[in-house]
């Protein structure tokens, strides 16, 4: 049992420091080959007058010593390639590593040194990827139309002395070059190329048709970027101002006039003349279409025939014709019409 318990307290100092670490920073970092990078590591309260350094691996015994804050000039400090600083009262140190190559790629620990043989130091590790590439450091910028923006494209080392190009997204003819002083500038654009690893570009005299995206370039490489032009701010406030005023000019409509009693009653005269007329027209419409109906359906009201009576007169005026000397005789000649329904002719 005693051997045991030697075993496992030989053992404290190789436990992971991870299981219950004081400190904390940032698992990973990705940055361009041959700029700077500063790595936060946080602490706890009880660790605020102790030791801390900076080191390359993944284990305390085989990590080669890059910084201490004890040990301010030594020889990596002294080349301002590495530096550090510790912050009590924001429980805080930083490290600050500058030009980074890509061979600088690799574990970083941050730790808080505890000292003695019984008890590990507090560490934290971290991941630094320095690559060569293209990057923005924004890539979504807007201003007024009238104004200027500037968009600021970073480069790694290794194209420094390469061309540098900005164009129009979609258009290859709308591409401008840097010459060998690395600028080039006209009168709506500047670009300026500073030799170690920043790419300016300031659009002058910004118009609504700027807007849209565009690529800078470094050698092969290319990084998209987006221009937005709007309008300018006195304009928009003439807009809503208008609007406003069309607005008020609305709402200030004079109301419709109420409907009164007095009003009411000559609209109701009016109603009731207008309802009268329409009746005796109805009425006598009415009137018109049942006598119509009434003869077509009566029985005594058939259709006139022609009268026997009809009949002799026509044969009279035949035989007149026939003898025209004896006007003396039909002179005293009479002729009767037989009604053999009195009736139906008074009453049709």
């Amino acid at each position: 049992m005693p051997q045991l318990l030697i075993l496992t307290l030989s053992l404290l100092p190789w436990i992971p420091a991870s299981i219950c670490s004081g400190v904390n920073t940032v698992e990973e970092h990705a940055v361009l080959e041959g700029k700077s990078l500063t790595i936060p590591c946080h602490y706890e309260p009880q660790y605020t007058s102790y030791v801390k350094y900076w080191c390359r691996g993944r284990m305390r015994e085989f990590c080669t010593s890059l910084a201490r804050t004890d040990d301010p000039s030594s020889p990596n400090s002294a080349e301002e390639k590495v530096s550090i600083y510790d912050d009590p009262v924001q429980l805080v140190f930083t490290v600050s590593m500058k030009d980074l190559k890509v061979e600088d790629s690799g574990w970083y620990m941050c730790g808080v040194e505890i000292g003695g043989v019984w008890s590990a130091d507090v560490v934290a590790y971290t991941n630094i990827k320095a690559v060569h590439g293209l990057s923005v450091v924004n890539s979504r910028l807007s201003a007024e139309e009238g104004g200027s923006v500037t968009v600021e494209c970073l480069y790694s080392e290794r194209y420094r002395e390469s061309s540098k190009k900005w164009c129009r997204s979609g258009d290859w003819s709308s591409c401008l070059t840097t010459g060998s002083d690395g600028s080039y500038e006209d009168t709506s654009v500047a670009i300026n190329d500073d030799r170690t690893g920043s790419l300016t570009i300031t659009f002058k005299k910004l118009q609504m048709r700027d807007t849209g995206w565009y690529w800078c370039s470094a050698g092969q490489q290319q990084i998209s970027v987006h221009v937005l032009v709007t309008p300018p701010a006195s304009t928009t406030a003439v807009s809503v101002m208008s609007s406003a005023t069309s607005s008020q000019s609305v709402a200030y409509l004079p109301p419709p006039k109420p409907i009164t009693k007095e009003s009411w009653n000559g609209h109701s005269h009016i109603l009731e003349s207008l309802l009268v007329c329409a009746s005796f027209m109805l009425l006598v419409g009415l009137a018109i279409f049942a006598r119509k109906m009434w003869k077509l359906h009566n029985p005594y009201c058939p259709i006139p025939e022609r009268h026997p009576g009809q009949r002799q007169m026509e044969g009279v005026k035949t035989r007149l014709s026939e003898y025209s000397g004896d006007v003396s005789d039909l002179q005293n000649a009479a002729v009767v019409f037989l009604n053999k329904n009195p009736q139906s002719a008074h009453m049709c």
